[in-house]
């Protein structure tokens, strides 16, 4: 450890020495200690000589003569035996898991066995617990996830799953908005259990770094709140002459805050799944029990091999749903640009599909304020309003799209529209002042309830130094007043889309007007030379009249300078034969043209820039047409996400197989098939995925849908492995 880091650690609370004044920095993975039904050794590489034990390891593997020094062989040649094939194993996100009799004791035991930061191995042991049917258990699991089509009817299942695999008396999905609080999502319960359903609890609750913890150790469980904690020996590792980072120790002790809090709740054991959703902590699956309960290694297993099931079935649904509003968006885009080319104007078609610009965004009302003129539907502030709403977004930061979901509290001299304006987004459509696309919320008086009065996170007792997290978990009512519906990440993303759509046919209907209105030239080839989306326009003969520097960019430097003729630019793209085509039948048919075309970047190049090209016939009445209006997009993102699917679909399958040798074909016709199961879920999500989700966000979202699957299948072969074992033991 550098004397940086040192310093830095000398700020921070050791494990047990936090308060609520500061247990958000607690170093609750430098435990230093472990839950008592189970033991715990650390050993160096390769000799696997004991440096660390847990207090009570010794009479565990009932062992005499355990101390530092003392090879594993010494204690148990099986438990030697069964650890050094996995040396070569990374064992840092995964542990390798096995069944043996680990001592002397003569006990059966399960084993968990990982590299820690640092080097060494840490070697975990637990009573063997009986076997269960978890082939069965998981086929049948991911079976009723994916038969489920919204994202609460999934939970609701999930909560049902997790409590018929685990036992547990409450399961509970837990799902974290954007500022970290959490709500009970779904809830399973024994019914005269006081339900949490709804209940929602501060992110306070759950500091950043047990979030961070979650992440890494993906279940985690407390068998008893009222455990003594058993020391590791010695508390400074030799190996790193620091404490032992515990992150993925599954004894690990609980922070004694953490385990205070439990015991206000009435709780007496508790195991947690991470949901991981597009690689962020999406969630948990929090499982309570009121009397202590062991969770055994397999079980522990199939619930994490069902989290991460569940966190890509989420996915998958939340990117069918952003998938349909872009669907809807393409669909207003489509009928703005008709109204273009056969009415001059877009804003009717705009406003005639009322449902396609409220509902993807989920606003009660639209404005739109676009040169000196206010169009709206449905509950809307009035004209005077809406003008000085846009006065007073022209004195703000410019940003494409902004939120805001108290704006009379943001803006007071706006709190008179909190009726009708409480939430509203605000999408900028051109560089020209005061010219937006606004959506609208009404204020909802609403009442919010907390799993106990999140003001009160602490009870003092009896000296100041006396604290306590909350003892009262009893439903606290909070009345919100003043603001609107939290816009959601989705909200957002249908805003901005539906914005670009919008700005975009500005641009091209600004672009219609150069050629009808000949004395606004000045002012139209400003903005569209202005815009960061390359645009050409001609007329209607093909001669190139206007292009702006975007579009100049695209072109290499032998297209320079730019021809004066259609027909002449097209060399410059590949394929052209086929172009010709396409453009002919755009400037004699008058046919609009959409499709992809590939600019030259250089001689020999067989490949280009990759360009959607969108261009559309002008009129000036239904029988005569001024030009044509080419619009580009670059599709490099695009094709870079198709590609990631494509390497997706081909390695998902080849690249998750057991490894030779490990597993008797029963055990590997096991593995396959619930593999099979894992990989049709990822590829369903993985199809939704590609669908739904914007280019730049896919390959992220396919990463973690691929990660997701690696991680499930290197479980699923411990899970099998260690199973296969425990079967050539049975007489």
């Amino acid at each position: 450890m550098t004397d940086a880091s040192r310093l830095a650690q000398a700020f921070l609370p050791a494990f047990g020495q936090a308060d609520l004044s500061n247990c958000e920095r607690e170093q609750i993975h430098l435990a230093g200690s472990i839950q008592p039904h189970g033991a715990l050794l650390v050993v160096s590489e390769p000799g696997l000589e004991v440096v660390q034990a847990s207090a009570n390891c010794a009479a565990f593997l009932g062992c005499d003569h355990l101390r530092p020094g003392v090879t594993l062989a010494e204690i148990s040649s099986e438990l030697d035996a069964r650890i050094r094939p996995f040396l070569d194993d990374q064992l840092d996100a995964v542990p390798a898991a096995l069944r043996c009799v680990a001592g002397p004791s003569g006990m059966a035991c399960d084993v968990l066995v990982h590299r820690p930061a640092g080097g060494g191995l840490v070697i975990e042991f637990e009573p063997a617990a009986e076997a269960v049917d978890f082939a069965r258990q998981v086929e049948t699991a991911l079976q009723r996830l994916l038969g489920t089509y919204t994202l609460q009817a999934l939970c609701d299942e999930a909560a049902r799953v997790f409590r018929a695999v685990t036992g547990y008396d409450r399961v509970m999905i837990y799902r974290f908005d954007e500022d970290g609080h959490g709500e009970v999502y779904s809830e399973q319960r024994r019914l005269e259990l006081e339900p949490y359903l709804g209940n929602r609890y501060p992110a306070s609750d759950i500091p950043q770094i047990a979030r961070r913890l979650y992440e890494r150790n993906r279940v985690r469980v407390l068998i008893d709140i009222n455990y003594t904690p058993v020391p590791i020996e010695p508390r400074l590792s030799p190996l790193t002459g620091a404490e032992l980072d515990m992150s993925m120790c599954v004894l690990r002790s609980s922070s004694p805050i953490h385990v205070q809090y439990l015991r206000n709740m009435g709780v007496a054991a508790t195991m947690v799944a991470s949901i991981m959703v597009g690689g962020r902590l999406w969630g948990l699956v929090s499982c309570h029990h009121y009397v202590p309960r062991f969770a055994a290694f397999e079980t522990r297993a199939v619930c994490e091999m069902l989290a991460e099931a569940l966190g890509t079935r989420i996915a998958a649904l939340e990117s069918f749903v952003q998938g349909q509003a872009e669907i809807a968006v393409r669909r207003l885009e489509q009928r703005m640009i008709e109204a273009i080319s056969r009415k001059g104007d877009w804003r009717t078609a705009l406003f005639e599909a009322t449902d396609a610009l409220l509902s993807p965004v989920g606003a009660a009302g639209a404005a739109l304020l676009f040169e000196g003129q206010v169009q709206s539907v449905g509950e809307v502030p009035g004209t005077v309003e809406l003008r000085e709403i846009g006065r007073w977004l022209d004195s703000q930061p410019r940003m494409p799209v902004a939120a805001i979901n108290a704006l009379g509290l943001r803006e007071p001299s706006l709190a008179r529209l909190t009726p009708v304006a409480s939430g509203l987004i605000a999408a900028s459509i051109s560089t020209a002042p005061g010219e937006y696309l606004l959506w609208f919320r009404p204020e909802r008086k609403r009442t919010v309830t907390w799993g106990g009065d999140p003001t009160k996170p602490v009870v003092v007792g009896n000296s100041p130094s006396d604290l306590s997290p909350r003892r009262s978990f009893a439903q606290w009512r909070q009345l919100v007043e003043g603001t609107g519906d939290p816009w959601t990440p989705r909200d957002l993303t249908a805003a901005r889309m539906i914005g670009e759509t919008v700005t975009d046919v500005v641009l091209q209907f600004r672009s219609v007007r150069m050629l009808i209105v000949q004395d606004q030239m000045d002012l139209v080839r400003g903005q569209v030379l202005a815009s960061d989306l390359p645009v050409l326009i001609c007329d209607a003969a093909g001669t190139i009249q206007l292009t702006n520097s975007a579009f100049e960019r695209l072109l290499p430097e032998a297209a320079r300078p730019i021809p004066r003729q259609m027909t002449d630019l097209i060399r410059c793209l590949t394929d052209d034969e086929l172009i010709q085509r396409r453009l002919r039948d755009l400037l004699g048919n008058l046919r609009s043209w959409r499709g992809e075309v590939r600019l030259k970047q250089g001689e020999g190049e067989d490949d280009g820039l990759a360009l959607l090209v969108r261009a559309d016939p002008v009129f000036s009445a239904p029988d005569r047409v001024l030009g044509f209006v080419f619009l580009f997009n670059d599709l490099t993102r695009r094709k870079e996400a198709d590609a990631a699917r494509r390497r997706f679909q081909e390695d998902i399958v080849a690249g998750h197989r057991p490894r030779a040798g490990r597993h008797s074909s029963h055990e590997d016709l096991v593995f396959r098939t619930l593999l099979a199961a894992v990989v049709e879920n990822a590829q369903l999500a993985a199809l939704e995925i590609t669908d739904g989700v914007e280019p730049e966000r896919m390959p992220v979202l396919l990463e973690s849908v691929r990660a997701s699957v690696a991680r499930t299948a290197e479980v699923l072969e411990v899970l099998i492995g260690h199973a296969q074992y425990l079967s050539s033991k049975r007489p």
